[in-house]
């Protein structure tokens, strides 16, 4: 709470006050310095490395992020991924490597940078006491071209708690404030910690079609989150960090490939060799957990394959059930890449 209030405090200290004459109310709006960017990337980062002590937080990490884009950073708990955003916007020193966001350095031109840059943070960074409305108006005097306040709060269900203090708010309405106050000034880079964290299905839609929005509007975002299913609709480009470093990279797409998958659930302890000799080269069949049996196939499920299956079972005896057909996803990719054990 401690530094995200320092934040907020800082944000409104250096931020030159600029009247808003005439507030557009559409958020994809874009505002003239976005009409004109360039192909520079909005974040790059080469060779990060931070430590605690003995600890290594971040281990060589390099990445980009393009601006107009939503890239996504995943990793599982303590991988590194909120130290190296906390560097990029400005809360930490690196060690050693090099980082720019916007071209700038995020310490040493942070004052040129806060007016730029919105920041979401997973909790805290409003004033407990602050009704929503009062204080995202107030945020919103700010900048030269903000977004309606009004139509923020009307588009994440906010309107009928413009009076409400931020403490007496859910966790929901909490969360959805946070975002509307780190994107009303139209940033050219928004961080968001979290953001559809503690949402209901509509909350969660409505803010996934707002940062959307953001990017249509020529907005670089940069998203870390635990929701996996929000991470594949919605980014451009997905970095996956573990220990510090760099696993994998690429959209979506690339990332969890055109491979099909079968699943079906038989009697545990089943032969998968066998039942890979019956299947196309470079198949792969595993048992994980017992009873739940996955295949595998680069160009996807056929009937012919589907055929092989059940008559592989119907030798052995058994019934295939709960037999579905699916794509891979980038859920997949993430527990491949990074295990399944329990993070603490």
């Amino acid at each position: 709470m401690i530094r995200s209030w320092r934040y907020a405090q800082d944000r409104i200290a250096v931020c030159p006050i600029r009247p808003s004459t005439s507030p557009s109310t559409d958020i994809a709006h874009r505002s003239p310095r976005l009409a004109s960017v360039n192909t520079e990337p909005a974040v790059e980062i080469s060779g990060l490395v931070k430590q605690y002590g003995r600890t290594t937080a971040v281990a060589g990490l390099s990445l980009r992020a393009l601006r107009g884009q939503i890239t996504a950073v995943l990793g599982p708990n303590g991988a590194g991924k909120t130290t190296t955003v906390e560097i990029c916007e400005g809360y930490r020193r690196a060690d050693s490597g090099t980082v720019r966001v916007l071209g700038l350095d995020p310490v040493r031109d942070a004052k040129a940078l806060r007016p730029r840059v919105g920041v979401m943070l997973q909790s805290g960074g409003v004033p407990t006491g602050a009704r929503a409305g009062d204080y995202l108006r107030v945020l919103a005097r700010f900048y030269a071209n903000p977004i309606d306040p009004g139509l923020l709060l009307d588009r994440l269900g906010l309107a009928e708690s413009a009076r409400t203090p931020f403490r007496r708010l859910s966790g929901g309405q909490q969360q959805r404030l946070s975002l509307a106050a780190a994107i009303v000034g139209r940033p050219d880079l928004v961080f968001l910690d979290e953001p559809t964290a503690g949402l209901d299905p509509q909350a969660r839609h409505a803010t996934c079609d707002l940062i959307a929005g953001l990017r249509a509007a020529g907005a670089a975002i940069i998203l870390t989150t635990h929701y996996l299913e929000d991470a594949e609709r919605l980014a451009d480009h997905v970095v996956i960090v573990d220990h510090g470093a760099l696993v994998a990279e690429g959209s979506p797409a690339e990332l969890t490939g055109t491979r099909g998958q079968l699943r079906f659930r038989a009697a545990p302890g089943l032969d998968t060799a066998s039942l890979l000799a019956a299947l196309p080269p470079g198949t792969v069949a595993k048992e994980s957990p017992a009873g739940a049996y996955l295949i595998e196939l680069t160009d996807g499920v056929d009937p012919q394959l589907l055929a092989a299956v059940t008559a592989w079972c119907a030798d052995q005896g058994v019934l295939a059930q709960s037999l579905r057909i699916e794509s891979r996803t980038l859920e997949d990719v993430f527990l491949e890449l990074t295990g399944r054990e329990l993070r603490p």
